[in-house]
């Protein structure tokens, strides 16, 4: 048996068998924590300005050397730099300096802390887990300032990269083609290791809490980025059948991607479309590479995130326009701002709201905040002029907020009119069927819009009325819930009716149990993550109609969740028992059907 086995989360696929190497980026327990005189104060205040300044030229330097195969990973370093720069980052340090008359590692510190405490506070997962950026750059800056160097030791030989934490500028340092794998005691399901790893294809796992204290430099190591686990010191029977295992999903690799950029066709000829849902530019790539027809789902958050101004429409338009010339002729969808109040902390303050997943967000803020909004959509708009860019709307729960969307988009057209600024007169409008609500009344909104997009994660929660994140209730969250699988035809069948086509994203799109019901249900396009497309396409391509459809009957005759699990867990696995021993393992366990 093994001597120990860490647990992590798995957030690029694969296994690999190495010697660890580890980075221990930690300096928790190694910075100094002292009160200073008055009369130092203004020494403690000059370390912090010089800390931040030299940590800022360090990240520039790294930024122009970044190679080619890493070139889209400038964006992230750009936000780091864009926080070391932000001035009420240092003021937060230096405050603290002033109040408790304490050392400049220490007031970074504390301020760091209050970020977190803020940031944790927040609703949505992916806004909380960007405290994950602040602590990288406070990382550098402490560098400084306990004289210590941000440069990573040379790799020699191939490794399983191990590290309290695991930037972009990290790994630009390195020589990444000796690295095997990453594994990080900080981060979550969304951190750009995780990015990093599936651009450079290799595994990788996050938030492995126990590896500090588990493993050091030289052990053999294997990481399971199925399971999510990293196995120390293995026995042989253990890195026999690992070996075996690795060998295995490689073929399965080799084998999906060798057809991902072919058409996702059933075997009796129902075409249908496979998007990719991405957030950051540096995923275009992998959209591309994985055959992906296109972004059925560009999260435009991101822009506005760590920084306390909000971008401008130049900025903006510069983005999207961007990003459609690389994807032309390939769609773009991209969904106006999906953020609450809270998000924006340094700009517009927090709300006082019981509960922010119910308050003032997603198209509820746009709508308020009109001159916010209405620099978004022209910035959009001038995108469109590419010709493949569409527009949504999130969380949609009346007529009247797309017939308020729909005006806003009227006055920006006629703005751009007027000042000769050119843009697709017919740029496709639509929504997002995320909410019961909007279910309900799906006739009437398709009346108003170009297409429907079935947002599943939300769907499913608000439906069912749990919280998939809280572990007491998360068993809970099942997609194939009578409820949810008549909700999505019921959506499927309104917008066939009103002649629009019906997207579904979300991680029921790149569920195996559930894209048979899906094709059944007659979903003209999926979007999911970049890396799911291979295999999904392949299942589509195994997938026979009249076989969906009789499967979707017999589904919507169940009555209970317990019964519709049985029946697809005995109907897929017996065709699918390559798929869902490897492909199914890249989804969360809440998330499978069976």
């Amino acid at each position: 048996m093994a001597r120990a086995v860490v647990n992590g989360i798995s957030v690029s696929t694969g296994i690999a068998i190495g010697k660890a190497f580890f980075l221990n980026r930690s300096l928790s327990s190694r910075l100094p924590r002292q009160t200073v005189p008055s009369h130092m104060a203004e020494d403690e205040r000059k370390r912090l300005v010089k800390g931040f300044a030299d940590a800022v030229t360090e990240l520039d330097a790294i930024r122009a050397k970044v190679p080619e195969e890493l070139r889209e990973h400038q964006l992230i370093i750009d936000s780091h730099l864009m926080m070391l720069k932000d001035p009420k980052f240092q003021k937060s340090a230096i405050k603290y300096v002033d109040d408790l008359n304490i050392n400049a590692e220490w007031a970074l510190d504390k301020a760091v802390n209050d970020f977190e405490k803020a940031f944790g506070a927040l609703e949505d997962k992916y806004i909380r887990e960007r405290m994950q950026d602040v602590r990288q750059v406070a990382l550098r800056v402490q560098a400084k300032l306990i004289g210590g160097e941000a440069n990573l030791r040379p790799v020699r030989g191939r490794v399983v990269l191990m590290a309290h934490d695991l930037t972009p500028a990290d790994t630009i340092e390195l020589e990444v083609n000796k690295l095997m794998a990453f594994v990080t005691t900080l981060g979550g399901k969304t951190s750009h290791t995780g990015i990093l790893a599936r651009t450079l294809n290799i595994p990788a796992l996050v938030g492995a809490e126990e590896l500090e204290n588990t493993v050091v430099d030289g052990d053999l190591v294997i990481i399971d980025g199925l399971a999510g686990k990293v196995i120390v010191d293995p026995s042989d029977e253990e890195l026999e059948h690992y070996y075996t295992l690795q060998n295995q999903f490689d073929d399965y690799q080799r084998t999906i991607m060798r057809g991902c950029q072919l058409p996702a066709e059933t075997e009796d000829g129902y075409r249908v479309h496979v998007h990719a849902n991405i957030e950051l530019f540096e995923e275009v790539a992998a959209v591309i590479d994985n055959g992906g027809e296109g972004i059925g789902l560009f999260r435009t958050e991101y822009a506005y995130l760590n920084r306390t101004d909000l971008p401008d429409e130049e900025e903006l338009a510069e983005k999207y326009s961007e990003l459609a010339a690389i994807m032309s002729p390939r769609k773009v969808i991209l969904r106006t701002l999906d953020l609450g109040a809270d998000k924006f902390m340094s700009h517009f303050g927090s709300l006082d709201e019981a509960n922010p997943a119910l308050g003032l967000r997603a198209m509820r803020f746009c709508l308020k905040h009109q001159d916010m909004f209405r620099i978004q959509l022209r910035a959009i708009l001038r995108a469109s002029v590419h010709g493949n860019v569409s527009i949504m709307f999130p969380m949609i729960s009346g007529l009247k907020e797309v017939l308020q969307a729909k005006s806003a988009i009227t006055r920006a057209q006629q703005e751009l009119r007027e000042e000769g600024i050119p843009f697709d007169e017919n740029m496709p409008i639509g929504v997002m069927i995320e909410l019961p609500a909007a279910v309900m009344i799906a006739e009437i909104l398709a009346q108003e819009v170009d297409f429907f997009s079935i947002g599943t994660n939300d769907l499913i929660q608000y439906s069912i009325g749990i919280d998939r994140t809280n572990p007491h209730v998360s068993y809970l969250y099942q997609p194939l819930h009578p409820a949810v699988v008549r909700s999505i035809k019921y959506v499927v069948d309104a917008g066939h009716r009103a002649g629009i086509g019906v997207s579904l994203c979300g991680e029921v799109a790149s569920d195996p149990y559930c894209v048979p019901i899906l094709m059944g249900m007659q979903v003209d396009s999926l979007s999911l993550t970049p890396q799911a497309i291979p295999g999904i396409k392949r299942i589509l391509r195994q997938l026979n109609m009249q076989e969906c459809k009789q499967l979707l009957k017999e589904v919507l005759s169940c009555r209970t969740v317990a019964r519709i699990n049985r029946l697809v867990t005995e109907n897929i696995y017996k065709k699918y028992p390559e798929e869902l021993t490897f492909f199914a393992s890249l989804l969360d366990n809440d998330d499978i059907a069976g």
